[in-house]
């Protein structure tokens, strides 16, 4: 390649507090060049974000990585779908601490008006049926009458319900519904979650099967404007697939708006032990993390949102009223990388208490985690394809059931690992 490989023309700097890793594999993009697209200062230490689609310059960028780090890398490769790795050079030498009470404390003191009481429903601007002019006929009165009675059936003591979302080819029979069904039966004391669970039909077929082995199914109103077959594997990164995914997101801001708390959970996310165990009570947001660093609050940790938990408070549905919003600022999109980039306001400007889940117990195939023992559950990310889905997570879910057959003696020994490689697990 002629000329320099990198070109900078920064916004102004900013600094992200103390201590960070010296190298980390962020997220998936499809850049059209080699560019650097940000700058940011780590107490005065210079911070540059990469673009790269070329493979001939990853080796020149690999040598200045941890070889942890380096792994998780190859990991992503190895199941990406689209070209280019973001990848954040930093210089500090430290990995990041904990934040302090005083520092969860300060974020709170500077809120900008969301108190944290529950949300009310009446007149939130999201309900379903009058969302806005594009999305006026998504539902109906007797839609959102279903879903409040589903919500007030299947919410615990607390008002938190656990949710994840079909369609047809997820929920027939032998696919991802009962791999995900059958995780909870198999785990250790989460059989009872399956009470608390609301499944959303995306199409008429994933609601007739999500009937058949479940009480608690919404159907979810198509998406006006939207003439695709819902009922069709969406296609990563397709206009459908992020239609889809932003449609979630919708339906999530109602929930809230509606005074409860959720868990979402892909479909293709395996439940091992209870994940509630693993969530700080302090936080208002929480998500597991496709790459995760060691400090659950540092907002260079990057979220996967197929794996979330929400508090229900007007600072919540606020802050889901800007994600929403802010996905005109960044067409071509999905929920999650949009997440990503309007992260750091979120916390600084909103306040917004966000934790990232560790990877060692909320793993997914990006990461090499692979010890039951630590194990909480796993997502099949960096993985494309349901059949790819499928053989991964079934296999899995076997070296599980052995796993649950060995003394107490034999899982103290050390590390259970299960086989490897799959299709997507390396």
């Amino acid at each position: 390649m002629d000329g320099p490989l990198v070109q900078c023309v920064p916004p102004a700097p900013r600094d992200l507090g103390a201590g960070a890793v010296r190298a980390t594999v962020i997220a998936l993009q499809q850049p059209t060049a080699i560019d650097c697209t940000h700058q940011v200062s780590l107490h005065g230490t210079p911070l540059l974000i990469l673009t790269v689609n070329s493979p001939s310059v990853l080796p020149t960028i690999m040598m200045g990585i941890q070889p942890n780090l380096l792994n998780q890398l190859v990991s992503l490769l190895l199941g990406a779908s689209v070209a280019g790795v973001l990848i954040f050079f930093l210089s500090s030498e430290g990995v990041v601490s904990r934040p302090s009470t005083a520092g969860i404390s300060s974020w709170a003191n500077g809120t900008m008006g969301f108190p944290d009481h529950p949300a009310q429903d009446a007149n939130q601007t999201s309900r379903l049926e009058v969302a806005s002019p594009q999305e006026a006929n998504h539902t109906t009165q007797a839609a959102e009458q279903e879903l409040e009675r589903l919500l007030r059936a299947v919410a615990d003591e607390d008002r938190t319900v656990i949710m994840t979302s079909v369609n047809e080819a997820w929920a027939a029979e032998g696919s991802l519904l009962d791999l995900f069904l059958e995780s909870f039966k198999n785990g250790e004391r989460i059989a009872h979650f399956v009470e608390h669970l609301l499944i959303v039909a995306l199409d008429a077929g994933a609601f007739e099967r999500c009937r058949a082995v479940h009480p608690h199914c919404y159907l979810l109103p198509p998406m006006a404007g939207n003439s695709s077959d819902p009922s069709e594997e969406k296609v990563f990164m397709s206009k459908d697939y992020i239609d889809l995914v932003w449609s979630k997101v919708r339906l999530q801001q109602r929930i809230l708006e509606l005074g409860y708390n959720f868990l979402f959970t892909d479909v293709d996310i395996m439940w091992f032990r209870n994940p509630f165990e693993r969530m700080s009570v302090a936080a208002h947001m929480v998500t597991s993390s496709d790459f995760y660093f060691g400090d659950p609050y540092s907002p260079i940790n990057a979220p996967n949102t197929g794996f979330l938990y929400v508090k229900s408070s007007n600072r919540t549905v606020g802050i889901f009223e800007a994600w929403r919003k802010a996905r005109a600022s960044f067409p071509g999109k999905h929920e999650q990388q949009v997440l990503n980039e309007i992260k750091f306001d979120l916390i600084e400007k909103r306040g917004l208490r966000l934790q990232f889940l560790d990877t060692v117990h909320n793993a997914g195939f990006c990461n090499n985690t692979r010890d039951f023992n630590t194990l909480y559950t796993m997502h099949a990310n960096c993985c494309v394809g349901l059949g790819a889905k499928l053989h991964d997570l079934g296999n899995l879910m076997q070296e599980w059931r052995a796993y649950r057959g060995m003394d107490d003696g034999q899982r103290r020994r050390g590390p259970v690992r299960w086989k490897v490689p799959g299709i997507c697990i390396h």
